[in-house]
């Protein structure tokens, strides 16, 4: 049977173009990075290991794409520097980064646990990721979902 998808382009497809900001394989450390309170450049690159001219190009596809902005300060002695704030585009992703932790705890982490925990800041209990449909219902089973046609979705042409 051939998948009713096929009927549909995804020439505007909203996952592809949020790939196109978030799907470099570091853009996800430095989000990270960022929500930690580590902001500075330097900071960043001593932490994690990218490198220079990879962490740089990064920061200013997250700053053109509106999820970082840059703010300067200058260190006493020092030139004006920049360092990086997330925007409300920015902190909007915070769900998603919960999400590809909780995976990568599942599947990933090393014996003794992962590196990494978020908590809720009033009760310290661990924060995780849930999905809900429009009517309040708990969705836990990957299979309850289909995909559809969304209001902007167009006709396959050809």
């Amino acid at each position: 049977m051939r998948p009713a998808a096929l009927d549909w382009s995804v020439e505007n497809c909203t996952l592809a173009r949020a790939m196109a900001i978030l799907g470099e394989r570091w853009t996800l450390v430095v989000l990270r990075e960022v929500f930690s309170g580590v902001r500075r450049f330097d900071d960043m690159r001593v932490r994690t290991g990218i490198p220079r001219q990879v962490l740089a190009n990064r920061l200013a596809t997250l700053v053109q794409a509106g999820v970082l902005r840059r703010e300067p300060y200058r260190e006493p002695g020092s030139r004006v520097r920049h360092e990086y704030r997330l925007t409300e585009k920015g902190l909007d992703l915070w769900p998603v980064l919960v999400a590809v932790l909780g995976w990568g705890d599942r599947y990933l982490a090393d014996p003794d646990g992962s590196p990494l925990s978020v908590g809720h800041r009033d009760c310290g209990a661990e924060v995780q990721v849930e999905l809900r449909c429009a009517d309040g219902h708990q969705v836990t089973d990957p299979r309850d979902v289909i995909p559809r046609p969304g209001p902007g979705a167009r006709r396959r042409v050809g």
